[in-house]
């Protein structure tokens, strides 16, 4: 069989519906040559995410399309490469505003920078908070939004000070219990040391010195 390089778009028309029948969407896909075989990647998404059983489901099923397609879109050795969309995904397309509602997004709006927090997003429009304004924005009127990285979101520092703080009292509550654990061992294993030389020194008194067998003693005529 004679390996071609595979039109994007026929693939993304045959594969596409494969995966919306599953309840993903087909976020992405590009391909690459890769020596002699072709480098596959496919980004999928979906409304609640994505987890690994459903990329490795998904990955066999298309697998299998792509097998069973006789070469009429696809023909020759290929790597397939199935995951979800990273953080670092633009925002293109209505359904990426809305899966990143909470988010903080740098976008052009107009030519015009902006950074802000989406608060909603459907078809039409995205509605972002600006340092505490809410402003309504046309789909239309806006570009690739960045997702931007935050190492906390609002809400979220309190919340885990809390956990923080509830798991240093746990700590602190099983060490000291730990510690108590440890000296009533110690006292016990005191007691039993004492007892143990009262009972051996009764013992040495009761056989007398030739209980020690270091000493000799001459034998009586």
């Amino acid at each position: 069989m004679t390996a071609r390089t595979p039109q994007r778009q026929q693939l993304i028309e045959l594969i596409g519906p494969v995966i919306a029948a599953t309840g993903y969407d087909l976020d992405d896909l590009s391909v690459t040559a890769a020596g002699r075989r072709s480098l596959i990647r496919i980004s999928v998404d979906g409304d609640q995410g994505i987890d690994l059983d459903a990329v490795a489901t998904i990955s066999r099923t298309i697998s299998d399309v792509l097998d069973g397609d006789d070469g009429a879109t696809f023909a020759g050795p290929y790597v397939l490469e199935v995951s979800s969309p990273g953080v670092d995904r633009p925002l293109t397309e209505p359904r990426h505003w809305r899966r990143a509602t909470g988010r903080l997004v740098a976008v052009e709006v107009d030519g015009r920078p902006l950074t802000g927090r989406i608060v909603s997003a459907d078809d039409s429009t995205v509605l972002l908070d600006l340092d505490g304004e809410q402003r309504s924005l046309p789909m239309g009127s806006l570009g690739r939004g960045r997702v931007q990285v935050e190492f906390s979101r609002p809400g979220e520092p309190e919340a885990e000070a809390e956990g923080w703080e509830a798991d240093d009292t746990e700590a602190d509550e099983a060490d000291a219990t730990e510690a108590d654990a440890t000296e009533a061992d110690e006292a016990d294993d005191t007691e039993a040391d004492e007892a143990e030389f009262d009972d051996a020194e009764g013992r040495g008194g009761r056989a007398g010195q030739n209980s020690d067998p270091r000493r000799n003693y001459p034998k009586e005529a």
